[in-house]
């Protein structure tokens, strides 16, 4: 019997239908086509999903399936397909977690850095970090980098672009990332602030623009998973193993998946140093239990590899810096964009405010 994942899926349907059901997505997420139509037994035994077993949990079932780990080809986009490509398409159903066998995370192999490899680049001990955002869309180069200098001189630990911000006219790559490079560089003071430049398009383009990075002397980048699309996301990944990738959750919620197995758990198992993701209570719709279970499942120990820090983000104040310590602990990256943004003048004297908040947090802890 070949190795299996077992994915794992709440699926809205009769308590009298769901065997039937939980046999359909089994067959559906494997060789989708009829079973007594094949006749190669090794096909059967092997390749066929399996129902590994079905949970009411009261309206809603949680149907486990085994799915082949040979049918992935140990590739990132391949296998995200294996485990939801058609089922997808079903608007009621989810897919809520898959537990992946060793050798398919030893393939993968995780972040290169993790959280401490984090704290390390900006000196924070073992205190949580900071970040915040380069926006609005329509700055030019030489704006976005005096915008760049003030938060550095804020002391931020973590400076990325807007993941809006790519390769337009008004602000070109090639140009923008040396201009704010230079820009941090230059206003750095006790903490070596790391800009993560905003990468996109198609492979050939995102390996030239981490060459500009690389030329810029920056080790950090900011990337969207689901954009760029898993495969060239962790091809990066494995050919850069000196650069941290922050993953951006954009287009994270057009497909049924939960949080914590995307933005926690499989994009961790792809590389993904930071994951960023949508704070309960802020513009989006994620509640205190996901994120929990988000923040959880990026740290948690799992067959050696490193923990992804959490980054709880999207419309986010200082004045809530002391809750969502208490809520997340101190392995964290907090991000404020613009709210800060939105001192002008006084910006800042706002990020040293959000800096010196958390690490006033870090102190009354007793953790650095």
């Amino acid at each position: 019997m070949s190795a299996r994942i077992t994915a794992i899926y709440r699926v809205k349907d009769s308590a009298a239908n769901i065997e039937a059901r939980a046999k359909s997505i089994a067959v559906e997420q494997s060789v989708e086509m009829p079973v007594s139509a094949i006749t190669k037994r090794s096909v059967l035994e092997n390749i066929v999903g399996e129902v590994q077993g079905i949970r009411d949990l009261g309206g809603v079932f949680e149907v486990s399936i085994g799915l082949a780990v040979s049918t992935t080809g140990l590739e990132a986009g391949q296998t995200l397909n294996m485990l939801f490509g058609n089922s997808s398409i079903h608007a009621d159903m989810a897919l809520q977690d898959a537990i992946f066998p060793k050798e398919v995370v030893r393939a993968f192999g995780g972040p290169h850095h993790g959280i401490e490899g984090l704290r390390k680049r900006v000196g924070a001990g073992s205190r949580a970090l900071t970040c915040s955002a380069l926006k609005p869309q329509g700055l030019t180069p030489a704006e976005l980098a005096e915008l760049a200098a003030r938060f550095t001189r804020g002391g931020i630990d973590c400076l990325k672009d807007d993941h809006g911000l790519a390769d337009q006219a008004y602000s070109p790559f090639a140009e923008r990332v040396p201009a704010v490079a230079a820009a941090v560089r230059g206003a750095q003071g006790k903490v070596p602030t790391r800009y993560l430049p905003s990468l996109s398009g198609n492979l050939d383009q995102l390996r030239r623009q981490i060459e500009i990075v690389r030329e810029a002397e920056l080790d950090g980048v900011l990337i969207a998973p689901m954009i760029v699309g898993l495969a060239s996301f962790h091809t990066l990944v494995r050919e850069n193993l000196d650069i941290a990738f922050m993953a951006h959750p954009a287009m994270a919620g057009a497909a049924h998946i939960a949080p914590a197995f995307l933005l926690g758990k499989l994009f961790r198992l792809l590389g993904a140093d930071a994951t960023v993701f949508p704070n309960h209570g802020g513009r989006f719709g994620y509640t205190p239990e996901e994120c929990h279970a988000l923040a959880r499942t990026a740290l948690a120990p799992w067959d050696g590899i490193k923990p992804t820090v959490p980054v709880p983000a999207g419309g986010m104040t200082t004045n809530r810096v002391t809750e969502m310590l208490d809520f997340y602990g101190r392995d964290v990256m907090l991000l404020i964009g613009g709210a800060l943004l939105a001192a002008g003048p006084r910006l800042t004297e706002e990020t040293k405010a959000f800096v010196d908040a958390v690490h006033a947090h870090g102190k009354v802890l007793g953790k650095g």
